[in-house]
């Protein structure tokens, strides 16, 4: 053990250098451009019209009659000879009014869409919902579609096509004069925007 002669200070201790293994590796991201914004999932700003819950009202009539219909007739035919079709025809009656009384204002609670300059998005279903968002450069073609029930009630649809395999992105239930607008603005803003549409 070394000594130190009286009233003199001990040479302070330098750390031994860090070795290779020992040395924090870090990386710095690079900061996102100016002005760049995200198309993720994001929460959507418009609602479809009121109109809409009538129109899948309707929708949700004509597809549960024929198998009303179907299971009414069976019965008609088969009750002598099968005891269970009242039960059955009973249970589709009670099916087929739940599903047209409930669902049509759940698609109203779910369904969303949005448009802006980089994007459109749409939200969609009830039982399993469906979240869609098209790049505007990627937007091939944008088609306003009017079926009988919709002219009826003053509705329209607006389907953007875009090169997604997951098909086009579509805005049911808007205001007729929304969905002329909204085809008309991008319309010019996919015009203006230079992309890759293949």
């Amino acid at each position: 053990m070394n000594r130190l002669s009286p009233g003199v200070e001990p040479a302070p201790v330098q750390p031994p250098p860090a070795r290779p293994e020992q040395v924090e590796a870090r990386s710095v991201a690079p900061a996102p451009a100016e002005g760049a914004r995200s198309i993720g999932l994001r929460s959507l700003r418009h609602r479809v019209d009121r109109r809409a819950v009538w129109w899948w009202t309707i929708r949700a009539v004509l597809a549960m009659a024929p198998l009303v219909a179907a299971v009414a007739t069976g019965r008609a035919v088969l009750d002598a000879a099968r005891p269970w079709s009242t039960p059955l025809l009973v249970a589709v009656v009670a099916i087929a009014i739940a599903y047209v009384a409930v669902v049509p204002s759940l698609r109203y609670a779910v369904h969303r869409w949005e448009t802006t300059p980089e994007a459109v998005y749409a939200v969609s279903g009830w039982f399993v919902r469906e979240w869609r968002a098209a790049p505007v450069s990627r937007i091939q073609t944008v088609d306003t579609v009017r079926g009988p029930v919709q002219r009826l009630l003053g509705l329209a649809t607006v389907t953007v096509t875009t090169a997604s395999a997951h098909g086009p992105v579509v805005l049911v239930g808007l205001d007729l004069e929304v969905a002329d607008e909204t085809a008309r603005r991008l319309t010019e803003i996919v015009q203006r925007t230079r992309g890759d549409a293949t």
